[in-house]
């Protein structure tokens, strides 16, 4: 049994709420440890002069969220990984009646699955033999070029010499980027809140990655260039235009600083641009600025279907062999019967119809939102799929979560995202494209009451 037990003068009322908080704290910062036994309900009570009830409503809270796991007879133990504990949105398992807005998808509805139906039911009359007979990469592939590169010119890509890699969505199109462009020992750099996957990826390829830091425009050119005197870098990893943690999106005029620094130091940029053409207005692409330097990729799920697992990937004309090898060796290539429906929905028109429909609905949800919280600072982009909440002093992330949660609402903590801890501004991100319209004001109304809550006793009333 762990001699892990909590200051008792750290234990505020509600109880239950703040012994639940400091376990999964102790979880996070790794006091507690996977696998490692808790005390029992009488003796934890005991030890904190707290109701045996008390610490039996803290575990239960944790076994619904998956932190702890009971076993009659045996006891109760942590149970959550050093993967999982990280990773920012609400597992299945631990929704129930709570309304997830950890989870960063897309607005979907009704339409879309009458659209997958007609299709399906259309490539069950039609369906081409070459989609189920097809082995080799490069034929099955090729005939979704044009469509590909039809997508990527609304993402403001110009045609390069090479083919666009088409892969299954955008976490092979990352994996593929990151193997591309630097080898294991390498470093890599990218800003202080980045992709949350981005760290255990890089060290399961036996690579190194550091945060840089940034302002609200995104990565400090000035700080990039100290760091690049520092130490050699081989890459740095950039999502600049809405998707980032701050749902922010880097100007142009910063977008052309970076560039001047990867060039001076001869580093390859790995752009992350997932959500692709839903953003009105954005500057170019670094791959339009600098398409000799830029690996980049986006995908359809986050802006026309989820279950669309269709990625693009494109890679300078230098390294684009290397990055087509990667990602033969990785993935051989991408699942041809999804990437039919995928260009049969480009070249028909559909995507780019279901791209505008996800504009607007984005853009009507993110005006929910800056009426819900007209009365405390956010950042949000206008047809982003979330929002960057700050937290003020008086809130710790743990314990905004926690309450959050017991509230009915999931909300991401930003340390997720952190590449060094304690490095950057308490927050956390709300995605806002998966409830219904109603159950996201109602969720955004509790948020901004929580924010603002002075002391304990408000929380009772909200």
């Amino acid at each position: 049994m762990t001699n892990w037990r909590p200051d008792p003068s750290l234990i505020t009322r509600p109880a239950y709420r703040s012994l639940t908080s400091a376990i999964i704290h102790a979880v996070e910062t790794g006091e507690l440890k996977d696998g490692e036994r808790l005390p029992t309900h009488r003796q934890l009570a005991y030890d904190l002069d707290l109701s045996v009830q008390t610490v039996s409503r803290a575990y239960e809270e944790l076994t619904r969220r998956g932190v702890i796991t009971g076993t009659v007879g045996r006891g109760t133990f942590v149970s959550a990984s050093n993967v999982e504990k990280h990773t920012p949105y609400l597992p299945d398992r631990q929704s129930g009646a709570i309304v997830d807005c950890s989870l960063l998808k897309p607005v979907f509805g009704q339409m879309h699955i009458d659209l997958m139906r007609k299709t399906l039911g259309e490539l069950s009359e039609g369906l081409p033999s070459d989609v189920v007979s097809s082995f080799r990469p490069i034929p099955a592939m090729s005939k979704y070029i044009h469509a590909a590169r039809e997508w990527l010119s609304y993402c403001g890509l110009p045609q390069q010499h090479h083919p666009p890699l088409i892969c299954n969505g955008a976490t092979p199109a990352m994996t593929i980027a990151i193997m591309t462009a630097a080898d294991p020992g390498e470093l890599i750099l990218a800003e202080e809140l980045t992709h949350h996957t981005l760290k255990p990826l890089v060290d399961y390829l036996g690579l190194r990655v550091r945060g840089v830091k940034t302002d609200r425009n995104g990565m400090l050119p000035d700080a990039l260039r100290t760091m690049c005197q520092r130490q050699k870098v081989r890459a740095i990893y950039l999502m600049p235009t809405g998707l980032n943690p701050r749902a922010m999106t880097m100007s142009l005029a910063r977008r052309e600083e970076l560039i001047a620094v990867a060039r001076e130091f001869n580093l390859l940029i790995i752009e992350n641009d997932s959500s692709g053409p839903l953003q009105i207005d954005r500057p170019p692409p670094f791959a339009a600025l600098a398409p000799d330097l830029t690996l980049y990729f986006t995908s359809l799920s986050k802006c026309i279907m989820p279950g669309l697992r269709v990625g693009f990937l494109v890679a300078p004309d230098a390294i684009a062999p290397k990055a087509a090898n990667r990602h033969l060796v990785s993935n051989w290539m991408a699942t041809p019967l999804v990437v039919e429906i995928a260009a049969r929905w480009i070249e028909e028109g559909v995507a780019h119809d279901l791209m505008l429909w996800q504009r607007g609905e984005l853009d009507t949800r993110n005006q929910i939102a800056r009426t819900a919280l007209s009365d405390i600072s956010f950042n949000s982009s206008r047809n982003g799929m979330h929002l960057w909440l700050p937290l003020p002093e008086s809130w710790g992330e743990t314990d905004f979560v926690t309450h959050a949660r017991s509230l009915g609402v999931a909300v991401a903590p930003g340390r997720s995202f952190a590449l060094d801890e304690g490095a950057v501004e308490r927050g956390v991100r709300v995605c806002i494209g998966a409830p219904a319209e109603q159950d996201l004001n109602n969720c955004l109304t509790k948020l901004s009451r929580l924010v603002r809550a002075p002391s304990e006793q408000a929380l009772h009333d909200i």
